[in-house]
């Protein structure tokens, strides 16, 4: 057997007349153009020979056919998709294509740090679909391409330091109650991804697991068994979303076997990384219950009030949303609903999707402490100002805070000469750390500010901001994306506030403590939750007038089938 690196196994695209995919491609990106923009301008006409042409040489043609493809399939079945995830809602492509949502010329989002025209690495681009319908995506890719070109992907669970001595311990033959008591000496490790190494660690800093390894025989031979045990697989299970599709039959590249929870679907005994390393298309299907709540929303609108409302062309600078967001009235708004955003929400008083980006990218530990500048310097509380006269254009739009990695990237090349693909490298040498590459990227930016006629002490200043910015900078298109969900749901939320309240209380009538949040939040906002009724209530949450009626499946102990039955019964008579 010969496992070949370094070489792409794309599959391909089926077009409709057997062209080319580079002629059809270009064919669709121009006919497309023409539904999203109603004039194709000079700056757009360019932007989209740049990116075709990257595109072209790095031959990911039928990559881009192939994702649009069931995308548009997707939202022509009435299945909501997300507006993109990560870095692909940088491509005007992408968006003329149908593949993202986000219009990257308007919101000022960077191809470069999508695909990076000096390094060929295969685009990745991550779709959120209705997560109650995911299945039907995946099995029109597999009808599409082939049963036997298409599996998801294998991951494995491994063992954490706790499991492994409880593992070792049973192996032993050490009764429960020993291992239990070692095991929980081990702290919480903070660092998920550090299985191997953690148990050892421990070892030196937990005292009493130091002494009880000195001095008892058994705990020494249970922790040294657990050692080695650390860090192993454990068992195998299905990955979340990775979905990987070859050009030829997956069995003449990689192993497969049956999934272990599913015995009726297969899966690759390889897991994503040694997927991408053989040069296999590895694509992402993520299921979004909010995309699910959005979904049953619309359902619900056009079957009610006979709208129907498209999602996608919503207006983005709708009055009363912005009202809702301005009052903190946030419950069950994607990304807004927690409290510590209500509360920053009533503070900023956000006017235009891009306060909601921003407040996406800023929320989080590291940057939250940015948040109160952020809010005075928008409220016109506090100065802003610039280390220097060219960092205006680039963090105007942030009230002279550097939010995201894309601000890092310009301040690169318009300070410094880079292009914007050295400045995707710069972003990348930062975010890893190493010191020989930082030493290299900080004298080459200085040297290229010195050039451009900016004093040292100011260019020793600029690079300053660097290594932070790297350490807590947002890619700004995933935060775009987001922000555009949590900005459609409190667009259905302020416009038909019952048919969304049934709709997220439909989604979570499994879980009593979030029924019962929604509930009593639906009675604060003025919309009465009905108890049920076996005369009146179906199975889901329903509009009832001007309330909801509760659902007969939210009921603890009552199973679908005598729901049916009741419902049943109740139309004969």
């Amino acid at each position: 057997l010969e496992l070949e690196f370094g070489k792409v196994h794309l599959p391909k695209y089926e077009t409709p007349n057997g062209e080319s995919s580079k002629k059809y491609i270009e064919e669709l990106i121009f006919e497309r153009a023409k539904e999203r923009f109603k004039e194709i301008t000079p700056e757009i006409k360019a932007r989209i020979e740049y990116e075709l042409g990257v595109i072209l040489r790095m031959g990911f043609e039928d990559y881009f056919l192939i994702v649009q493809d069931y995308i548009n399939w997707a939202k022509d079945h009435g299945i909501i998709v997300g507006p993109g995830r990560g870095s692909a809602a940088g491509s005007l492509i992408s968006y003329i294509l149908g593949i993202t949502n986000i219009d990257p010329l308007k919101y000022d989002l960077i191809f470069e740090r999508f695909l990076n025209p000096e390094r060929v690495q295969l685009p990745d681009i991550d779709v959120d679909f209705t997560d109650s319908r995911r299945d039907e995506v995946l099995t029109y890719v597999k009808e599409k391409y082939g049963e036997d070109k298409v599996a998801q992907i294998i991951t494995f669970g491994t063992m954490a330091a706790r499991a492994a001595l409880r593992d070792a311990g049973r192996a032993l033959g050490l009764s429960y109650s020993y291992c239990d008591k070692i095991a929980k000496l081990i702290p919480f490790n903070p660092t998920q991804g550090m299985k191997v190494g953690w148990l050892l660690k421990c070892l030196e800093t937990v005292p009493e697991l130091k002494t009880m390894y000195a001095t008892e025989a058994t705990a020494k031979q249970l922790i040294d068994a657990a050692l080695k045990l650390e860090g192993v697989a454990r068992h195998a299970s299905v990955h979340a979303c990775g979905v990987v599709i070859a050009n030829n039959p997956l069995v003449e590249l990689v192993p497969l076997q049956l999934s272990p929870q599913d015995q009726s679907s297969i899966i690759t005994q390889y897991e994503m990384h040694a997927i991408e390393t053989l040069g296999l298309l590895k694509m992402d299907f993520l299921g979004l219950k909010n995309l699910t709540v959005i979904e049953d929303a619309l359902r619900s609108i056009e079957e009610i009030r006979n709208e129907k409302v498209n999602i996608y062309d919503i207006p983005l600078d709708d009055q009363k949303t912005f009202e809702l967001l301005q009052a903190g009235d946030t419950t069950g708004v994607f990304q807004f609903e927690s409290s510590g955003m209500r509360r920053y929400m009533k503070e900023l008083k956000p006017t235009a999707l891009e306060d909601l980006i921003a407040l996406v990218s800023l929320y989080r530990p590291g940057p939250m402490e940015l948040i109160p500048t952020y809010i005075r310097r928008k409220n016109g509380e506090e100065k802003i100002a610039y280390l220097h006269p060219k960092l205006e254009p680039i963090l105007k739009n942030t009230y002279g805070v550097g939010v995201y990695q894309e601000q890092m990237m310009r301040i690169a090349r318009d300070l410094a000469g880079y292009t914007l693909a050295e400045a995707d490298t710069l972003r990348k040498a930062i975010g890893k750390k190493i010191k020989k590459l930082l030493d290299e990227q900080q004298e080459k930016l200085i040297q290229g500010m010195l050039k451009n006629g900016i004093d040292k002490k100011t260019a020793n200043a600029i690079w300053d901001l660097f290594p932070p910015f790297a350490r807590y900078g947002f890619n700004r298109s995933h935060a775009a994306c987001y922000a555009l969900i949590g900005y459609q749901t409190a667009y259905l939320k302020a416009h038909y506030k019952i048919e969304y309240t049934a709709a997220l209380l439909n989604n979570d009538s499994g879980d009593i403590d979030r029924t019962a949040f929604f509930v009593n939040e639906s009675k604060k906002s003025g919309i009465e939750v009905l108890p049920p009724d076996i005369n009146k209530s179906f199975s889901d949450f329903v509009k009832e007038n001007e309330s909801i009626r509760f659902g007969l499946l939210a009921i603890k102990n009552v199973g679908a089938n005598i729901v049916q039955a009741i419902i049943e019964e109740r139309l004969r008579g």
